[in-house]
């Protein structure tokens, strides 16, 4: 069997990209700001950029020290691997990213089980979490380590209040377990509880941002901790293969990110609720409300299904991904504008109606 993705179509020019935040291309400042990076071995602690981005990163979440990773998903892997052992159990929501899109990364890299805890919108409670505590046993797997993902993709883009977060690290923290945030999309969760993300993430032990989604960075994520931490997951680091040489480029396109592209998230709000409405008053569609820039929506009152709906919809430029058999996502970003929202909609109506 192949994993191998399949060849894109590129004959048919994509106008209105839906598709992900991950789907952003850097900007002309972006790029020019790479140019003109100072770079050095980030491997061997040369790098100027990389350092600079680290500590900005550091400061930013409130922790101690930093690491700079090609992506989110090495990211969660190495954190995994630093904070537990071999036969451990991590404890995370059902639909969490690292259960359902590392390709069992947890088990094959960090040798851990993960215990799904159910919720709503991609959540789970204090209470929720205090239940799935189990007593120290030798026969049941050292619970090491509790997960929350912000925001929660799956669940919609939903944000976790700082209060649930707080409730939910206390319990963690009460029965020994540290705390871990997959913080993919932290800034865009800062942006909508108008918070900065070191409020949000004071409970967590460690976290890392992802660069390459509604911030628009080519490449890259920051890891943050203690500084013990960090030193030890430099260890995981280099056995991934996440030591890079002259990667300075690539950091300055996320300080450039954090300087500038933090406050436009309000933008891909404002343009997901937009795109909900109007996706709304299309019969047969119905739309979970957003909180964020993913939208999701259900195409089965249509007689469609999502990959029927996106089909028709390829031909005209347009891209979603699918979610479920009929259970579509939109995601806003930089590279969707207002006009192009309002484009999709009378696209999206026209598919549906064919």
């Amino acid at each position: 069997m192949s994993y191998e993705p399949k060849r894109f179509d590129f004959s048919i020019p994509v106008r209105i990209n839906l598709y992900s935040d991950t789907q952003t291309r850097p900007t002309r400042a972006m790029k020019q700001a790479m140019l003109d990076a100072d770079m050095g071995d980030e491997q061997g602690g040369s790098d100027p950029s990389v350092w600079a981005l680290c500590d900005k990163a550091a400061a930013l979440m409130g922790k101690e020290a930093a690491m700079f990773l090609p992506s989110g998903t090495m990211c969660n892997q190495v954190a995994l691997a630093t904070h537990c052992r071999p036969g451990d159990e991590v404890l995370a929501h059902v639909d969490a990213h690292i259960q359902g899109a590392e390709a069992g990364g947890p088990g094959a890299i960090a040798g851990v089980m993960v215990r799904g805890l159910p919720g709503p919108r991609g959540q789970f409670t204090a209470e929720t979490l205090e239940a799935a505590i189990t007593p120290v046993s030798r026969y049941a797997p050292p619970q090491r380590l509790v997960e929350v993902e912000q925001t929660a993709n799956k669940g919609g883009g939903t944000v976790w209040s700082v209060q649930a977060l707080n409730e939910v690290a206390a319990v963690a923290h009460r029965h020994g377990l540290l705390v871990h945030m997959d913080g993919a999309r932290l800034m865009n969760a800062a942006v909508a509880l108008g918070v900065p993300a070191s409020e949000i993430v004071a409970g967590c032990d460690t976290v890392w941002l992802d660069f390459t989604k509604g911030l628009g960075a080519p490449l890259g994520a920051v890891l943050a901790g203690s500084r013990e931490f960090i030193g030890e997951a430099w260890r995981w680091k280099q056995r991934l293969g996440g030591s890079m040489r002259q990667g300075g480029m690539n950091a300055a396109a996320c300080s450039y990110a954090l300087d500038h592209h933090v406050e436009r998230l309000a933008e891909d709000h404002a343009n997901a609720r937009s795109l909900a409405r109007g996706l709304a008053q299309i019969e047969g569609i119905t739309v979970e409300e957003p909180e964020t820039n993913l939208v999701f929506f259900s195409t089965e009152g249509t007689g469609l299904t999502a990959a029927d709906l996106a089909a028709r919809l390829r031909p005209h430029g347009v891209m979603f991904s699918i979610s479920d058999t009929y259970r579509g996502r939109a995601c806003l970003h930089l590279d969707v504008s207002a006009a192009q929202v309002e484009e999709a909609i009378a696209l999206f109506r026209q598919a549906v109606n064919r």
